[in-house]
């Protein structure tokens, strides 16, 4: 399994301006996009989502489990988490939505700074 990029998720990302979340969860979509290839532990998922907060990543993973779209595993001393069947279908949704935000990325901008300036 390939390791996952610090960069994955750039600061300026298509994904932090969608107006789409799943279930109330705003780092979900980032969450089982890194969680697509295969199980993976907390700190490996820290590394790719390094500006969200332990406390928030951590709420976010026991929201998803909650939901269904995640499972954890522990194995004695190890923690990992995986897309469940649910999670997965959520897959290629998540990608035409990433693809949309890409498409629309300067009108989702101009929008954001719109309200900013009011």
């Amino acid at each position: 399994m390939v390791a996952l990029r610090a960069d994955m998720f750039e600061e300026i990302c298509p994904s932090t301006l969608l107006p789409f979340r799943i279930g109330a969860e705003k780092w979900a979509g980032m969450v089982l996009r890194c969680l697509e290839d295969g199980p993976r532990r907390y700190s490996e998922l820290r590394i790719p989502m390094a500006r969200v907060s332990p406390k928030v990543l951590t709420q976010s993973l026991r929201t998803l489990e909650r939901d269904g779209f995640i499972s954890r595993t522990i194995d004695g001393r190890r923690v990992s988490y995986e897309l469940t069947a649910l999670g997965r279908s959520l897959l290629e949704p998540l990608r035409l939505i990433c693809a949309w935000a890409e498409n629309h990325w300067d009108e989702l901008l101009d929008a954001k700074e719109s309200v900013k300036e009011s």
